[in-house]
């Protein structure tokens, strides 16, 4: 590790590159796992969104974030998010495929 602040902080802004090119792949996997469950859902007319699953997924994620020492509001709120976004692709689907 250098001493020279400049170089220091040229590293530390290539790992945070890094880790965003990470978190892009792993989120652009993700929904290709909730486009196949939209799929799924849709073909066998079931609902979009599933509050209790969620809800679930929301403590759960609380959870991680405290014992990863993040804090818990804003795992939440990336979450919430995300199941959002993954709510509204699973509600295009069924209106795709006409399972309304």
């Amino acid at each position: 590790m250098t001493t020279d602040p400049q170089e220091r902080l040229n590293e530390l802004r290539r790992s945070i590159d890094n880790f965003d090119a990470a978190l892009i792949h792993i989120l652009a996997e993700r929904f290709r796992c909730t486009q196949a469950v939209g799929k799924l859902k849709a073909e066998f007319d079931m609902p979009p969104a599933d509050p209790a699953r969620e809800q679930r997924q929301v403590e759960r994620l609380r959870k991680l974030a405290e014992e990863a020492d993040l804090d818990s509001d804003f795992a939440e709120a990336v979450l919430n998010f995300i199941i959002k976004e993954v709510i509204r692709h699973h509600e295009a689907i069924r209106h795709r495929t006409g399972a309304e």
